[in-house]
């Protein structure tokens, strides 16, 4: 690690077992790779879901603007992003598809910072709460995701990608 002065500092982790002192040497990475991302595109959107709901909110409105094929494929694609969301308000011991559902109604209200808020259990503008994320770490898994997808649809012509 480089400090601000241009000089290196080391990091001394210590636990009980090892079991213990991987998960923190794993946190320590974790931390480091966000201050990476921070550095890299000094930019942060809102935390807790809320940028995923918003994209896949405005995928499911484009969808019924375009029709056929290619609007089966971004509907789907849009539900698929409602995934994160439901992960975090599970992870966090929260009712995934209720909380999902009242998520995606304050997106659908034109609330874009509303994601999940798990101190206070419920759903709340994830700016006013100080819960952020590095745009980077975001538009890096929308980017992998959108290529994955496809990736696969072009295997069998299923559909034609642009």
């Amino acid at each position: 690690l480089r400090s601000s002065r241009g000089g290196c500092v080391s990091v001394l982790v210590r636990a009980g077992n090892h079991l213990l002192l991987d998960e923190t040497v794993r946190c320590v990475h974790d931390a480091l790779c966000v201050v990476r991302s921070l550095v890299k595109r000094r930019a942060l959107v809102a935390g807790g879901g809320a940028p995923e709901m918003e994209i896949s909110t405005k995928l499911g409105a484009w969808a019924r603007t375009v029709g056929g094929i290619t609007a089966v494929c971004i509907e789907e694609f849009a539900q698929v992003l409602e995934v994160i969301p439901c992960t975090l308000a599970e992870n966090a011991g929260m009712n995934g598809l209720e909380i999902v559902t009242e998520l995606r109604a304050a997106h659908a209200r034109g609330e874009k910072y509303a994601g999940i808020n798990m101190k206070k259990r419920c759903v709340s503008n994830m700016l006013e709460e100080n819960v952020v994320q590095p745009l980077l770490v975001s538009a890096c898994a929308l980017i992998m995701a959108t290529e994955t997808v496809r990736l696969i649809l072009k295997i069998d012509d299923i559909v034609i990608c642009k």
